[in-house]
């Protein structure tokens, strides 16, 4: 038998101490002589199965610290929260449109005859002033037709002339018949009373036969002359009839051929085409040698140019239906131009449109008639305070209408107000052993259920750790806040998202609050 080496001797004689995870265990010390020495590969052996045993007690002690701290998470939200805070919030309408001046502030003008453009006297940009002369087209045609009217109108007069003098003519017959009438009476008057004498005195033969027959020849001669001037008389009045019914007649044609002359006038008129306001050539689409097109909208040579008045400018803006209730009248706004970048302008709403305008046809109900399913906005007219210089119609413009505002209101952050169902915030009946007591459910009647489906609005506010549904009142709505009329109060802490749960939320959840923008919340394991 060998005698044990040095190290041998040490380890027999040295304590061993073996960590197990949940304490240290010291072997009592073995004496040589009781303990026969082992070989040198059996103590190999022994170190292994304790770095196992240790490795073991690691692993179960990890497992029941992380058991107990997911045992004690168990059911438990991750949410985001907010503060309930007091501030200034105004409601504000957005809208976008273009820049355009007053209706009564510029001018379309189109082609109103057929013709080639002679001769183009502006450039676009140009300032110009009422009447001024703008524009021509071919007017040769017109002119012949003018000059030959006047012509005409000149022969119509000279008929009238010669009809007012055949008319005075007649009128002076008239008169000699009436003049010869009136003798012929006055010798019908006395050849009567001397033949009605000769009779008287032919009875008493005081005269003689000779006498009395030529008394009663002189008294039929008189009431020949009578009933010829009658005739006369006659005659001169249907001459005066004719002849005035000739310078009627001639009257006619006179303003016929005037009124014809007006109507051509007028058609050479339109041949020269004059700006109708004081202000800027804004558009000329036309040029030198173009033919125009009168009364078609969409053809080239139609649209000839447009005058406008920009000492006033308006953004013409498209609100959406469900924010134009709260549009008024004065109400302020800022307006944004594109051209002009950086730059906000100061304005008021001027008008307000009462037709809803189709968002993909463009015109109104009043238009077509008929109600269609699509969107609809209203046109909304706000007018710039101080317009910048060098505006165009027709540039983008975005406005910024303030509805309402609210000093040191109440307010929670939008995303945080959410709808329940009354039903869902109604807790059931629940036993001593924390189990649903079965009971049959009562008829309910139709309003009944109506008002289990009822909507509530609220927010979830954090208290002890859960989190708890409060029915709110709401007033305005700002840009990214909401005002709070009554439920919650400044300082209240509220459940603001992330989204996917706070669409799920159930009231008195228990909840743990989480940085921003570490992911959707859930419950834990």
């Amino acid at each position: 038998m060998r005698a044990p080496t040095a190290e041998e001797k040490d380890e027999v004689s040295m304590p061993e101490t073996t960590e197990l995870g949940l304490g240290k265990t010291t072997e009592p010390e073995v004496k040589q002589e009781t303990r026969p020495p082992e070989p040198r590969r059996r103590t190999g052996m022994k170190r292994k199965t304790k770095v196992i045993l240790f490795s073991v007690g690691a692993v179960v002690l990890v497992g029941l610290v992380l058991g107990g701290i997911s045992w004690s998470k168990r059911g438990v939200v991750g949410v985001q929260t907010g503060k309930v805070v007091k501030q200034d919030l105004s409601s504000i309408v957005t809208a976008s449109g273009e820049v355009k001046p007053p209706p009564a502030m510029f001018a379309n003008v189109n082609a109103v005859s057929y013709g080639k453009i002679t001769a183009v006297y502006v450039n676009e940009g140009d300032a110009v002033k009422k009447g001024q002369l703008l524009l021509k087209t071919e007017a040769i045609q017109a002119n012949a037709n003018v000059d030959a009217q006047q012509a005409a109108l000149k022969t119509s007069q000279a008929d009238a002339a010669a009809s007012n003098a055949a008319v005075q003519s007649a009128q002076a017959n008239l008169k000699t018949s009436q003049a010869d009438l009136q003798t012929a009476q006055a010798n019908l008057a006395r050849t009567q009373e001397d033949f009605n004498r000769g009779k008287q005195l032919l009875e008493d033969q005081l005269i003689a036969q000779q006498v009395y027959d030529q008394r009663m020849s002189d008294f039929k001669v008189a009431q020949a002359n009578l009933a010829a001037a009658q005739a006369r008389v006659a005659q001169a009045k249907a001459q005066l009839d004719q002849a005035t019914y000739n310078r009627d007649m001639t009257g006619a044609r006179v303003a016929q051929a005037r009124a014809q002359l007006v109507g051509l006038k007028d058609v050479a008129a339109k041949t020269i085409y004059l700006s109708p306001m004081d202000g800027i050539i804004t558009s000329l689409p036309v040029h030198l040698g173009e033919n125009v097109i009168p009364g078609v909208q969409s053809i080239t040579g139609s649209a000839l140019y447009q005058v406008s008045d920009l000492s006033v400018i308006t953004a013409e803006v498209k609100v959406d239906e469900t924010d134009i209730v709260n549009v008024k009248l004065g109400q302020p706004a800022d307006v944004t131009i594109d051209a002009v970048p950086n730059k906000t302008f100061k304005g008021k709403v001027t008008q307000i449109g009462q037709a809803a305008i189709g968002r993909t046809s463009g015109v109104t109900s009043g238009q077509t008639g008929s109600s269609t399913e699509e969107a609809k906005d209203f046109k909304v007219v706000v007018t710039l305070d101080n317009p910048p210089p060098g505006m165009r119609p027709g540039l983008s413009s975005t406005a910024k209408i303030t509805t309402a505002t609210r000093q040191n209101a109440i307010t929670i952050p939008i995303q945080a107000l959410t709808v329940r169902m009354k039903r869902e915030l109604e807790e059931p009946a629940k036993d001593g052993k924390g189990k649903v007591q079965a009971a049959t459910p009562p008829v309910e009647t139709a309003k009944e259920k109506a008002k289990e489906k009822e909507e509530i609005q609220g927010v979830f506010a954090v208290r002890n750790g859960q989190a708890i549904f409060t029915p709110v009142e709401t007033g305005i709505m700002g840009t990214t806040d909401v005002e709070v009329l009554k439920g919650v109060q400044a300082g209240d802490e509220i459940v603001t998202g992330p989204f996917s749960v706070l669409r799920n939320l159930k009231n008195k959840a228990k909840v743990k609050v989480e940085a921003p923008g570490k992911g959707p919340g859930g419950p834990t394991s």
